[in-house]
This record gives structure tokens, C-alpha cells and sequence, in this order.
């Protein structure tokens, strides 16, 4: 397959939460009856015959997709979670997350809980304190010292990305030190314990209204490998069965669910020019913040929009500042690709129209498209800010459904919605065809269609069907089509 530089694999991991109205019919049950009958029914995908993790991913809990997608229940939170496919552009990213979201709301229609039960792309829970994640995945070039030492110019982009990034929050979050599980929690939820080092309380923050990211309250670390209870903002992984000619996944842990199409594909775009510039070099002796956990809170929180930050060598600037600089700096990347072209111009555009006017982006970026449907309730009279209903409206924005979210109360039309429905329905089956997404996902529906009677094992690199066939696919640019029609012995 074909490559220039610059060019990157990517992928997202959305994990769902799910409320049932039914007080007799638990969380657990529901999101099990939905895997299966994607599974077992509607035939979309492989289900796994073999335990991945005997704690976190034991046999059956999901499997590849025919579209080249990972669906699988994680043990921890018994929740479920959706792995885009391999992708190297942003359109192809994007239609992959929405036809997984669609691929959920059809099974929910088919197994008639549409009226029962809900599945959301949100990353709080405003009243339980929990926080959960949509994790973004980066194939980079990566030294022995890049967490240690390289990573440190990447906080930066990072924490300041929220200004178009963040989906938006109403309330807050105060993490307290302390506290010990009971044993009736553990015996409960053990999965929930193991790795954990240390835990924390979890209150409602009352002087805060709204804030950019759902997530800035709960992050404690940079970089951190245990992640329970230890939120990072980047989780390090170092897998060398899915690592190609010195690249490695770089983890992202701070992420959140982008209902925004516009604002999903700048924030993977953006990513991507950063990480290339990281990579060639060009951040040595760029200014770094001196504490970046505290200025990714106070960006989040400051709703006079200043987004003022203090740099390690002492001056203090600004989050747009510092978003103008980075884009500026990858402008020398102009005419590599058409996905570079669109996000350095939207780039420029979002941080003008964000200095000097953030509420003029509605149309594009999920926090201003939240907060302005909030601001036109509470002005109607429907509540006043600090209202528990404030924080239903925010969680139904994320709601996946097209028929039941506030976010499809957007105009068709709009950047923010700009997503071919057609395109999605064609995504549900079809894998990105210039990954390995694609081989891969021709060796799945050759298993789905073979059924029960022949045995198979899938990863993300390399699958095996029947007996004696094993395929490896070590490269994720490659395309691997020979794969493509291929009939496996038993």
C-alpha cells in the first residue's frame, strides 16, 4: 500500500453508558442482550472464541466486525465499548464511530427497547462521580525515551485542545483524596479493584454552571499505566505484536465523545499534524506549561473564556495563543493530503472565531452547541442553573439514538452534522479499504457466513481460520486484498 509522509493510522474507542427504566432489568443484562443479537442474530461479526483477557475480556464478551471494528463488553463497569477500525483519513474514522453507534440503535429497534433503554457516548456521570472514556489511538514513531522525556511537548496541544475538542459539562466534579472500598464492593465488583493503588471520593462541585470538557475534573496524571482511579492523560503502551518499523500506539486517554462531526475530525486532524511535528522534530524548545494538569481545569473552568495558562519559563500566555503557535508550525505540512488542507483551514477558522466570538460555533463544536441549547431552556424558564434537569438535558445531547438526542435537534446541514447517512449505512458492513481493516474484515465475514462449524481466532494483526490457516497482518497500511475471497479448510 501506498504511503507519504506523514501518513498515520488512527482509531477511537468509545465506551457506552447505558440507562434502563426499567428498575427490574439491570444495566449488565442489557448490554449483554445487545452484543449478542449483533452477534448471534443480525451475523455483523466474529464472536470471540477464545478468552482475549481471562479477567477483562473472556471468551464470548465481543469480537471483529465485518466492518472492520472491534464490539466487545469491558469487565471493568460492565460496559459497552466500541473500537473503530484501522483508518488513515478522517471521513473514514468518522463513518466508522457513527456505524458502529447506528449497528447499537438497530439492535436496540430490533429487540424492541428502544422505549426502555438508552446508550450514550458521554464521559461523566454527574451524579454517580464515575468518568469514562473515549480513547483515541495514534500509530507513532517513538524513541526509548518518548514517555520519559519526548511526550512532554505534546501537554501543551493536549490540555489546550478542549477549546474545540471538549463536548462541554454542566457542573463539576472535586476529587478528595482517601477513602477505602468496602468489602462489599469488592466482593460486588472485584474486577473494579485489581491494579487499583489508591482510590478517592467523588462530590458535586455547586460553583461551577458549565465548563468545556467532561473530563478535565478527574485527570491526575500525564502519563500513568494503572488508569483506575489514576486518570493520565496519556496511558503508555509498549505492545510489540502491533508495532510496525519503530511505531508503536500512543494511548490517548484524555478524549471525549465528539457528537460533532466537524469537531470529531478536528480534533483527530489536529492530533495528527501535532504528532508529526513531534516526530520531525520541529517542538524542541517550544515553550511547556508549568503545571499542565492544573491549566487543563482552569481552561475547562473559565467562563470568562480567557483560557490564560502559566509556561514553565514563567511568562503566562494564552490557550489560543498556544493553539495559533502549533498550527502555525504545521503549516509547512500544506498540499500533503487533502485531510492536512481542510484541518489547517478549519483550524485557523475555530481559533478566530474563537477569539472573537466562542459562541458563534454552534454549528461546529459540541460544547457551544450544548451550552446554547442549555442557556435557551434555562432563559425559557424550564430551570435555573444547579437544576439536576440541567444535567439530564446534558446527558440526552449524547444520547446515540438519531430519533431521541438533542444533538440531532441541530439543522441538518450544519458542519457539526455534515456525515452522509448513506455512507453510514455503507460503513455497518464495509470496512476502510486502505488499512488492514479491510483483509481483516473479509477473513470475518468469510467466518461469520461459515458459522459454527469451522474454528477462528482474530486479533487486530493476524487471524486464523480453521485448523491450519493462519493469516498474518503485520502492517496496518497494508490492505491485505489478497484476503479478499479467500476459502478456508477446516
Amino acid at each position: 500500500m501506498d504511503r507519504k509522509p506523514g501518513d498515520r493510522i488512527f482509531g477511537i474507542e468509545t465506551e457506552f453508558g447505558c440507562l434502563v427504566d426499567d428498575p427490574n432489568i439491570k444495566p449488565e443484562r442489557i448490554v449483554e442482550d445487545i452484543k449478542n443479537y449483533i452477534f448471534l442474530e443480525l451475523n455483523l461479526g466474529a464472536i470471540d472464541l477464545h478468552a482475549r483477557d481471562e479477567v477483562f475480556e473472556p471468551m464470548a464478551s465481543g469480537g471483529f466486525m465485518i466492518n472492520g471494528s472491534r464490539l466487545y463488553i469491558d469487565a471493568v463497569g460492565s460496559h459497552l465499548e466500541y473500537a473503530t477500525a484501522e483508518c488513515r483519513n478522517l471521513e473514514d474514522v468518522v463513518l466508522n464511530d457513527r456505524a458502529g453507534q447506528r449497528i447499537i440503535v438497530r439492535a436496540l429497534k430490533e429487540l424492541g427497547l428502544e422505549d426502555t433503554v438508552r446508550i450514550y457516548n458521554n464521559s461523566i456521570d454527574h451524579f454517580g462521580g464515575h468518568t469514562f472514556g473515549c480513547h483515541e489511538n495514534y500509530l507513532v514513531r517513538m524513541s526509548e525515551g518518548f514517555y520519559s522525556e519526548d511526550v512532554n511537548a505534546l501537554y501543551s496541544f493536549l490540555v489546550t485542545r478542549q477549546l474545540f475538542a471538549g463536548v462541554g459539562r454542566v457542573g463539576g466534579h472535586v476529587l478528595i483524596e482517601g477513602g477505602e472500598p468496602t468489602y462489599k464492593d469488592m466482593s460486588q465488583n472485584p474486577i473494579d479493584y485489581i491494579w487499583v493503588s489508591q482510590v478517592y471520593h467523588v462530590f458535586p462541585d455547586d460553583e461551577i454552571d458549565f465548563q468545556l470538557s467532561q473530563r478535565a475534573d478527574h485527570i491526575l496524571r500525564t502519563v500513568a499505566s494503572r488508569v483506575r482511579f489514576n486518570r493520565a492523560l496519556i496511558n503508555p503502551k509498549w505492545e510489540h505484536f502491533y508495532a510496525h518499523e519503530g511505531m508503536n500506539r500512543m494511548h490517548l486517554l484524555f478524549g471525549e465523545a465528539n457528537q460533532s462531526a466537524y469537531a470529531y475530525k478536528l480534533k483527530v486532524g489536529t492530533t495528527n499534524l501535532v504528532l508529526q511535528l513531534l516526530e520531525d522534530g520541529e517542538l524542541i524548545g517550544e515553550p511547556e506549561l508549568a503545571q499542565p494538569l492544573i491549566a487543563l481545569r482552569d481552561i475547562s473552568r473559565d467562563d470568562q473564556y480567557q483560557w490564560r495558562v502559566l509556561m514553565e519559563n514563567g511568562t503566562e500566555t494564552s490557550a489560543l495563543d498556544i493553539q495559533y503557535r502549533l498550527r502555525d508550525l504545521a503549516s509547512r505540512y500544506a498540499g500533503a493530503s487533502p485531510d492536512v488542507d481542510w484541518v489547517l483551514q478549519e483550524w485557523a477558522y475555530v481559533l478566530d472565531r474563537l477569539k472573537e466570538d466562542p459562541m458563534s460555533l454552534g454549528d461546529r463544536l459540541d460544547w457551544v452547541a450544548k451550552k446554547q441549547m442549555i442557556n435557551a431552556f434555562v432563559a425559557d424558564g424550564g430551570a435555573e442553573w444547579g437544576a439536576d434537569v440541567l444535567h439530564s438535558l446534558d446527558l440526552e445531547y449524547h444520547n446515540i439514538h438519531p430519533e431521541q438526542s438533542l444533538f440531532y435537534a441541530l439543522p441538518e446541514g450544519t458542519p457539526a452534522r455534515q456525515v452522509n447517512e448513506l455512507n453510514i449505512i455503507e460503513a455497518m458492513t464495509d470496512a476502510p479499504k486502505n488499512t488492514r481493516a479491510y483483509g481483516r474484515s473479509h477473513l470475518v465475514d468469510r467466518a461469520v457466513k461459515r458459522g459454527w462449524g469451522m474454528p477462528y481466532m482474530f486479533d487486530w494483526s493476524s487471524a486464523v481460520l480453521g485448523r491450519r490457516d493462519l493469516y498474518e497482518m503485520p502492517d496496518p497500511f497494508n490492505s491485505y486484498s489478497e484476503f479478499v475471497g479467500v476459502d478456508a479448510t477446516e
